[in-house]
């Protein structure tokens, strides 16, 4: 076992310092060296809070840097392709969130370099270790339900990230659902096989220049004959609103809620309880235990739960959902 695993952060935004904090102050094992962004004053602010010596706008500082384990790379989309390769090229373990890269063309050849040259790749997608959908998946494969027929899944965000961001996110699908269709993969034990997608703008206009959509729906069929639907919005003003549910041949689990805790307030005004405002807060725990088990991994020389074969299966049906809503028609995967 290797006893200390030395990082570097690329990407300095709420999710990039969320896995800082982490990497930095929570999971034994993992030092953090670096913290890397393309503006000098965000990158020196980050080092500054984590408490950290070194920082950089210059990735290839890191990738030279011959004491660094592993990369974790919260950067743009249409950053990761290239911050991969580099990676592969220096022998850096590598964290990376979804999507694996851009485009499926992109996932193959990452795909190869990294099984060629022996590389430990996790892709972030962090339901898989959220405590509610573990236990979903452990009584799954206790056959507390039976056989798994059916995922429904809900993914609304609070609003709409600003254009600047949507203009380079790859859509809805890619941005958003992506997560549902992975952790619709992984509790129904099977691949995609096709899927229909429907979307259209209802609150955010500018969404049409980018050929993007504010309310979407997925219909999936897989290949050992369970299905799915799966919800992506940009408009739910009330908050955070992530859930699952799995439906079998002999019961149902329903995975998730919108409360941030469970507690609920009665008066002479009525019934209420406080709504999850934001996706740290709901997943706060998933992604600590999400990258403590990267670090595990990479001290022990295992292969994450969640690899590289995933990220392209996911992107696939993620360009899937996306063809069949730009064509108006089923997309067979594969």
């Amino acid at each position: 076992m290797k006893n200390n695993i030395r990082c570097a952060v690329f990407g300095v935004g709420r999710l990039g310092l969320l896995h800082a904090k982490n990497v930095a102050h929570k999971i034994q094992g993992a030092e953090l060296v670096y913290v890397v962004a393309s503006r000098p004053e965000r990158a020196r602010e980050a080092a500054e809070k984590l408490g950290i010596p070194n920082w950089t706008t210059d990735p290839d500082t890191v990738f030279q840097d011959e004491t660094i384990d592993a990369v974790i790379i919260v950067t743009p989309t249409n950053t990761h392709y290239e911050l991969i390769k580099k990676a592969v090229q220096y022998k850096k373990q590598i964290f990376v969130d979804k999507p694996i890269t851009e485009t499926v063309e992109q996932a193959k050849e990452v795909m190869e370099l990294i099984q060629t040259n022996n590389i430990h790749c996790m892709v972030g997608f962090m339901r898989r270790f959220d405590p509610a959908y573990i236990e979903a998946k452990k009584r799954i494969q206790a056959g507390d339900i039976g056989t798994p027929l059916y995922f429904k899944g809900v993914s609304r965000d609070p609003g709409s990230p600003p254009e600047e961001v949507i203009k380079n996110s790859g859509g809805i699908f890619l941005d958003l659902c992506i997560h549902d269709f992975d952790i619709a993969r992984y509790l129904l034990d099977s691949e995609v096989k096709s899927i229909t997608s429907v979307g259209a703008v209802h609150v955010h206009p500018f969404m049409n220049k980018y050929r993007d959509v504010d309310q979407a729906i997925s219909y999936l069929t897989f290949e050992n004959g369970a299905a799915a639907d799966i919800e992506g919005s940009r408009n739910s003003t009330f908050g955070y609103d992530i859930r699952g549910e799995v439906v079998g041949t002999e019961g149902s689990i329903q995975i998730g809620t919108l409360r941030k805790e469970n507690v609920t307030l009665l008066n002479h005004t009525g019934t209420t309880f406080e709504n999850i405002p934001a996706f740290q807060t709901k997943f706060e725990d998933a992604f600590l235990i999400e990258m403590n088990h990267f670090i595990n991994c990479l001290r022990n020389d295992e292969k994450p739960l969640v690899n590289e074969i995933d990220g392209l299966a996911s992107l696939q049906v993620a360009a899937a959902a996306t063809e069949a809503f730009h064509l108006n028609r089923n997309v067979t995967i594969g």
